[in-house]
C-alpha cells in the first residue's frame, strides 16, 4: 500500500500516514507559471495499492485537477489500483437540477474521476447519498457520526439536558442517527431559504426549552442558517447552543458570523485545512478524522469491511 497526499490538506494525510505507520510517497505536485498543475511521482508505484489523499475543497477547481492528474499519472505508472481518498466531496450540492437549464455538477466530478482511472472513492459525508450512485466504482462513504459522538460525549456530561437539532428538515435523518447513539431528544428547525447563502427560521419542531442544544449538519458555508437557528434556539428557551459540522468551508464572513453568534462554539473536523481565521478564533473547534479515515485505508487495503467501523 502507498499514499500519496495532493496540496489541498496535507495536514490530514500527514496525520493518516503517522496512523499506518506509512510515509507518503515521495512526488511532486507542482504549478508551472501559467498555473497548470504538474505531478511527478518520484516512486516505483507498479503494481501498487495507491490511496490519493485529496479534498475538493477551495480552491475547489485546482484542487480536483490535482485529483485528477494525480490519478492518470499513477495509472500510466501501472499502479494496481487506485482510490481516491476525499474526506470532503466538491460540487456535491450540486446533485439534482434545481431549474431549468442548470448542471448535476456532482456527476460530472464522478465521471472525470473514472475516466481519470480511479478504481475506487473513499469519502465522508456526502452531502447527498445518492451521489454514491453517480460513480461507476465502488464508492465507501464514511460517517463522521462515531468521532463527533465521542467528542460530545467527553464534553457535554449531562446527557439528559442534550437536545440534538437539524437545521433543516433535509438533515433529520443525520441528525437522529447522531441523536439516537447518545441516546439524546431530536428538535427541527423549519427554515425557508431565500436565495443562496441565505434562510430564514420559521418554526422549531419539538420543545427546547431548559435544554442544551447542538445543531447538527455536514457542511457550514457561510453559517448564516446555523447561527440564525441558534439564534431562533435561544429565543425559544434554549440555555445554550453549540454547532457541530462535519465539513467546515466558513467561506466569506462566516468567521465573523460565527464569532458574533450566540453559539457557544462551533466544532467541524479536519476534512477540510484550517484556514488561519479558523486557527485565530477561540469558538472553532477542530476535532481529527485521521483515525477514521485510517482504519477504513487499512480495511480496504486488505479487503475487510468498512461498514463494521459504524456497527
Amino acid at each position: 500500500m502507498k499514499l500519496l497526499a495532493g496540496n489541498s490538506n496535507r495536514t490530514l494525510a500527514t496525520a493518516i500516514a503517522e496512523y499506518l505507520d506509512i510515509p507518503l510517497t515521495r512526488a511532486q505536485v507542482r504549478r508551472f507559471a501559467d498555473n497548470e498543475v504538474f505531478v511527478t511521482i518520484d516512486e516505483n508505484v507498479r503494481g501498487e495499492d495507491v490511496f490519493v489523499i485529496q479534498s475538493t475543497s477551495y480552491p475547489a477547481n485546482d484542487n480536483l485537477m490535482e485529483l485528477l492528474i494525480c490519478i492518470d499519472a499513477l495509472s500510466r505508472a501501472s499502479a494496481r489500483r487506485i482510490t481516491a481518498v476525499m474526506p470532503y466531496f466538491g460540487y456535491a450540492r450540486q446533485d439534482r437540477k434545481t431549474g431549468g437549464r442548470t448542471p448535476i455538477s456532482a456527476k460530472l466530478v464522478a465521471n472525470l474521476i473514472t475516466r481519470a482511472g480511479a478504481h475506487r472513492v473513499l469519502t465522508m459525508d456526502l452531502h447527498a447519498g445518492q451521489i454514491q450512485g453517480f460513480f461507476d466504482i465502488p464508492t465507501d462513504n464514511l460517517v463522521a457520526i462515531p468521532v463527533l459522538a465521542l467528542d460530545i460525549q467527553a464534553h457535554y456530561k449531562e446527557a439528559e439536558q442534550l437536545m440534538i437539532v437539524s437545521p433543516d428538515v433535509g438533515g433529520v435523518v443525520r441528525a437522529r442517527a447522531l441523536a439516537n447513539r447518545l441516546n439524546a431528544d431530536l428538535a427541527i428547525v423549519d427554515k425557508r431559504r431565500s436565495g443562496p447563502g441565505e434562510s430564514e427560521v420559521m418554526n422549531i419542531i419539538g420543545d427546547v426549552a431548559g435544554r442544551r442544544c447542538i445543531l447538527f449538519d455536514d457542511i457550514v458555508d457561510s453559517a448564516g442558517t446555523l447561527c440564525n437557528a441558534a439564534a431562533a434556539l435561544i429565543e425559544n428557551g434554549a440555555t445554550e447552543v453549540s454547532a457541530y459540522v462535519t465539513h467546515g468551508v466558513l467561506s466569506g464572513a462566516a468567521i465573523e458570523r460565527v464569532n458574533k453568534s450566540v453559539m457557544r462554539e462551533l466544532v467541524i473536523t479536519d476534512s477540510i485545512e484550517a484556514s488561519e481565521p479558523v486557527n485565530k478564533t477561540s469558538k472553532v473547534r477542530v476535532v481529527g478524522t485521521a483515525p477514521l479515515i485510517g482504519e477504513a485505508i487499512r480495511r480496504i487495503a486488505n479487503e475487510e469491511s468498512v461498514s463494521k467501523l459504524f456497527d
